[in-house]
């Protein structure tokens, strides 16, 4: 810690972060290689809920500012929710280990540090891997985020909701991977092609690249994620029995080599807390914050569909009370209408290297507010665990850009042993309604056991017979009272007792009790 007297710009710097509702606190004003403790640099709890990215490049300390944050969260008694995709953020659940490392880095910013870990509860993708198994119907997925996951272009998407739609209408439940591939072959079947001439066709070789893809992904073992029992988002939103805020891990290292898997999985989180929650405004403190490692995956090669739904999320989401903070490398892998959203910013250290390091870093530079710094050379010499930071006040203007010093987390920065993982997700009360898969009827053996039942005998038709005089007057005697029947009903009667008419009611009183509601992301509206 300095003992030099604090110079102006950091003063006025400091005066910047002096809020007088809650706030975490993030480290100190750094000036020229100096830390000044009594100048701190924090973040409202109440703006969290605006949103945030976490940018640098690799090795720079994203991940332990992640945890940094997230345990002050959790002391606040606001949940989190953290994607490991490395494998080294499960110690946040275990008290950190003091060293002269972590002292000399408490003392240069005025933290009074304390070993303390936080509850927690670890999740795996399909139980591939250690935790507690998470799963989503392919109902509940939706189309929009499944062709995500399986690389279709525009027009396969569009094919892809249309076999949505004729399930939804159907009644057919899409629970797993089996079940859409079940319908697709119906679709481009005799009778499945009959079905869909209302509403468009599915060509066989659309068709044929859909199942192709189900099929590899079904390889690579991510089917085991589609199924029941499926994963209620209210889970995320717990505490602790002493008010602190639950940490929810979700473990990848299991599917690092699939990170269009995770990265759209962690949307459908999104999506769905989006669908489920109130609006609530703005809250003296979130009921969620998000954090969305790995965030470049999610927009690499999306459709301008799926861009929009995501920019539209991320709008409404705040105020639901939900704060999602991106965690990339720089802020050129965010679209700029998201990018526009994320009110606070901690950017570590970039490198420039090459030409393109070089416009990264400029491109990084024009989206601080005006700064005293020279931005360029700050953010090109920033050490581990220092980063430049700027937050939204608790007016909702930006604060001044702060070269900052971090604290260090309190809780281990390293995994967990192994064993303490397992014993953790083993006495977890999720455990029990979430570890077995189940296999209820669904579309699969709905279309199998229509498959199997055999045809319709025709029924011979009557051979014509001449008509007697007497049996055609009496014929005519009953057309009579049919008539006057008919008129006296009226228009009405007649309409209802028309065959076409009762068979269209019976239809549309089928499909009005069948068809799935969906949300701005094609996800399932209804509640579990």
């Amino acid at each position: 810690m300095s003992s030099a007297p604090t110079p102006q710009p950091v003063r006025e710097i400091a005066d910047g972060y002096a809020f007088t509702g809650p706030a975490l606190d993030l480290g100190a004003v750094l000036l020229d290689g100096t830390a000044y403790a009594d100048a701190q640099v924090r973040i409202p709890l109440a703006v969290l809920n605006r949103h945030g990215l976490v940018a640098g490049a690799t090795g720079t300390g994203k991940t332990k500012t992640l945890q940094l944050i997230a345990e002050q969260l959790s002391a606040q008694g606001v949940p989190v929710f953290l994607a490991d995709v490395k494998g080294d953020v499960s110690g946040i659940s275990a008290p950190g280990a003091p060293g002269d490392r972590t002292a000399t880095r408490a003392a240069e910013v005025g933290q009074n540090w304390a070993a303390q870990g936080c509850p927690a509860e670890f999740y795996a993708l399909g139980g591939m891997g250690a935790g507690i198994p998470v799963r989503a119907t392919v109902t509940d997925f939706g189309p929009l985020l499944l062709a995500k996951v399986l690389d279709l272009n525009e027009t396969q998407e569009s094919s892809l909701s249309l076999v949505f739609h004729y399930a939804d209408r159907r009644g057919l439940e899409l629970f797993d991977l089996k079940d859409l591939s079940a319908v697709i072959a119906h679709l481009t079947s005799p009778e499945g092609k009959e079905e869909l001439k209302g509403i468009g066709g599915l060509s066989p070789a659309t068709a044929g690249v859909i199942l192709r893809a189900l099929t590899v992904l079904e390889n690579e073992g991510a089917g085991a994620f589609f199924g029941e029992p499926a994963f209620d988002t209210a889970d995320l939103l717990r505490t602790a029995p002493d008010g602190r805020g639950v940490v929810s891990v979700l473990e990848l290292p299991a599917v690092q080599d699939r990170p269009r898997l995770f990265s759209t999985f962690l949307m459908w989180l999104l999506a769905d807390l989006y669908q489920g929650l109130p609006e609530v405004g703005d809250l003296d403190k979130p009921k969620l914050v998000f954090f969305f490692d790995e965030a470049h995956l999610l927009f690499k090669g999306a459709s301008k569909a799926f861009l929009e739904a995501i920019t539209q999320t991320v709008r409404l989401i705040r105020s639901k009370g939900v704060g999602i903070f991106l965690v990339t490398q720089t802020p050129k892998d965010v679209p700029a209408d998201v990018l526009a959203q994320l009110g606070n910013r901690v950017q570590h250290a970039l490198r420039a290297f090459t030409p393109d390091d070089a416009k990264a870093l400029k491109a990084t530079v024009s989206t601080f507010p005006r700064s005293s710094y020279d931005l360029g050379a700050v953010l090109t010499s920033l050490g581990t665990g220092e980063a430049v930071v700027t937050v939204l006040s608790e007016k909702g203007a930006p604060t001044p850009v702060a070269a900052t010093r971090l604290r260090a987390p309190q809780s281990l920065m390293g995994p967990i042993e192994p064993a303490a993982l397992q014993a953790a997700v083993d006495a977890s009360p999720l455990t029990v309604r979430y570890r077995d898969a189940i296999d209820r009827e669904s579309a699969y053996e709905k279309l199998a056991a229509r498959a199997a039942e055999p045809a319709p005998e025709p029924v011979p038709e009557p051979e014509p017979q001449r008509e007697e005089r007497g049996e055609r007057a009496e014929r005519e005697e009953r057309e009579e009272r049919a008539g006057s029947k008919a008129a006296a009903g009226g228009l009405l009667g007649s309409l209802l007792n028309n065959p076409t008419v009762k068979s269209f009611a019976r239809s549309a009183g089928r499909q009005l009790g069948q068809e799935i509601s969906r949300s701005l992301f094609g996800t399932s509206k209804r509640r579990r």
